[in-house]
Order: C-alpha cells, then sequence, then structure tokens
C-alpha cells in the first residue's frame, strides 16, 4: 500500500514536494535532490516526520 509523503528542503525548511512511497519495501526515509523555489537552487529533500 502507498502512502502520502511530504519533502522539506533541507536548508530553508520548507514543504515544497508530495509523493507516494510502498512502505512495506522501503522503511528508510526518502532523500531527494529536488529544486527548492524558496531557495532557487537545487537541494536536498527529506522526508518528513
Amino acid at each position: 500500500m502507498r502512502e502520502k509523503v511530504i519533502l522539506i528542503c533541507s536548508e530553508c525548511l520548507s514543504r515544497n514536494y508530495t509523493t507516494t512511497k510502498n512502505k512495506t519495501t522501503q522503511k528508510e526515509r526518502l532523500e531527494l535532490s529536488k529544486f527548492c523555489p524558496k531557495c532557487n537552487k537545487h537541494t536536498i529533500h527529506k522526508e518528513s516526520k
């Protein structure tokens, strides 16, 4: 079963993106390199708690 997760910028802590992940197969948190419009550059976005 897939669940929605929110991705947060690691530099400015703004909540920019939402995505889904399969929690049964993927236990650890997501970390993706995405563009942050507030920082105006690519940063690491982590899954929120």
